[in-house]
C-alpha cells in the first residue's frame, strides 16, 4: 500500500485517505487541533476532543467520524484506530490496517512524558512507521519536564520577589493549559489571554480542569500572566514593569528566547527529542520507518545508525514502501 506525500501532505494511495493534510480533502485523519494541522475538510477522523477545539477555531465542520483511543473504524476497506499521542488533549496517532493484514502507523506530532493535560501516549506496534521529525536532530534533547517547571515557578517567583510582572509566552492550544496546570501544581496562580482562556474553556467543557482567570487588563498579586508569543503586545498598557519567557523547545537553540522577544526562554515542550524519537521507532516492532517534517533526514540518518530501516519523506520520493509489495 504505497504512501505518498502530496501537496505537503501525506495520503494512502488506493483509498482517499490523508494525514493532518494542510488544505481541504475529502477525507482526513487529524491527529490534533493545532492550525498547521487542521483545514475545512469534507469529514475528518479524529478524537472528539479534537473534533470540538477544531470547530472552536474552524466553526461547524462538515462531517466527522469521532473515535475514542482503542476504536477502531472500517473505512473503505480499512481497518482504522486511534491511540493517544501525549501531544495535546486530544492527540492521536493513527494506525491503519490493510485487508492482508499489513500495519500502517502515523504518529503525528508525539510526547512521551506524563502531562496533566493529555493522555499518555502509548506506543502503536506497526509494520511501517509514519514518524514526525519535528525535533529530530541528535541536538536536541530535553531535560525533564517537571524540572523545567520547578524552573519556571522559580524564575516567576524571583520577578514577583523584585516588584515584576512574570509573564509566559506559549500557543493557546496545549502548552498554555498544560502550563496553567502545571503552575497551579506549585502554588503560582495564572492570568490567561483571552485566547488562551477561550481553548482552556474547551478544555473545561470536555472535562478537563485547567483553572486560569481571564486577563482583564491587571494582574493581581502573586499572579502569574500567560499569553501567546504573537499576542505580547498586548501587554502595553498593563502599567507594570514586566519580564518575559518563552516556553519552547526552541529553547536549546541561542536564538529561542529571541525569535519570540522574549528575555529568557525554558525548553518546555510538548514534542518528543532524538533520544524519545529513536527510542519509540524501536519499540513498535517496524520494518520501516519514514520521517516526516522537521528533521526528517537527521533523524532517518540517526535511525539508520540504530540498525533501523529508515528514510525521509520528500515531495521528491513517493514512499513506495517496497517492503508493502
Amino acid at each position: 500500500m504505497p504512501v505518498e506525500l502530496q501537496r505537503g501532505s501525506l495520503v494512502m494511495q488506493g483509498a482517499p485517505l490523508w494525514f493532518d493534510a494542510k488544505r481541504r480533502t475529502s477525507l482526513a485523519f487529524v491527529s490534533h487541533a493545532h492550525t498547521d494541522h487542521i483545514a475545512p475538510h469534507e469529514c475528518v477522523i479524529a478524537t472528539r476532543e479534537t473534533l470540538a477545539l477544531m470547530a472552536h477555531r474552524l466553526g461547524p465542520l462538515k462531517a466527522t467520524l469521532p473515535l475514542a483511543y482503542g476504536e477502531a473504524a472500517q473505512v473503505h476497506g480499512l481497518r482504522v484506530e486511534l491511540f493517544p499521542a501525549g501531544h495535546v488533549l486530544g492527540a492521536a496517532q493513527v494506525r491503519v490496517t490493510r485487508s492482508d493484514g499489513h500495519r500502517v502507523a502515523y504518529t503525528g506530532d508525539l510526547s512521551l512524558g506524563e502531562a496533566l493535560t493529555a493522555a499518555r501516549a502509548e506506543i502503536v506496534s506497526c509494520d511501517t512507521l509514519l514518524l514526525e521529525a519535528t525535533f529530530g536532530h541528535p541536538r536536541y534533547r530535553f531535560p525533564p519536564q517537571e524540572q523545567v517547571y520547578d524552573q519556571v515557578a522559580r524564575w516567576s517567583r524571583n520577578q514577583l520577589a523584585a516588584g515584576v510582572q512574570p509573564i509566559l509566552l506559549a500557543y493557546s492550544l496545549g502548552k498554555s493549559q498544560e502550563a496553567i496546570r502545571q503552575l497551579w501544581a506549585r502554588g503560582l496562580p495564572v492570568t490567561a489571554h483571552p485566547a488562551i482562556h477561550a481553548v482552556a474553556e474547551v478544555y473545561e467543557g470536555l472535562g478537563v480542569p485547567v483553572g486560569a482567570r481571564l486577563f482583564d487588563g491587571h494582574f493581581r498579586p502573586g499572579e502569574v500572566g500567560l499569553f501567546p508569543p504573537s499576542r505580547r503586545g498586548d501587554l502595553q498598557g498593563a502599567g507594570v514593569p514586566v519580564a518575559t519567557a518563552v516556553l519552547t523547545g526552541w529553547a536549546l537553540e541561542p536564538w529561542g528566547a529571541r525569535r519570540s522577544g522574549a528575555d529568557v526562554a525554558f525548553p518546555v515542550s510538548d514534542h518528543a527529542d532524538f533520544p524519545s524519537l529513536v527510542a519509540y521507532a524501536r519499540a513498535t516492532g517496524a520494518r520501516e520507518v519514514i520521517t516526516v517534517y522537521g528533521f526528517a533526514e537527521d533523524l532517518a540518518e540517526g535511525l539508520r545508525r540504530e540498525g533501523l530501516f529508515a528514510r525521509a519523506a520528500t515531495e521528491a520520493v513517493q514512499m513506495e514502501l517496497p517492503l508493502l509489495l
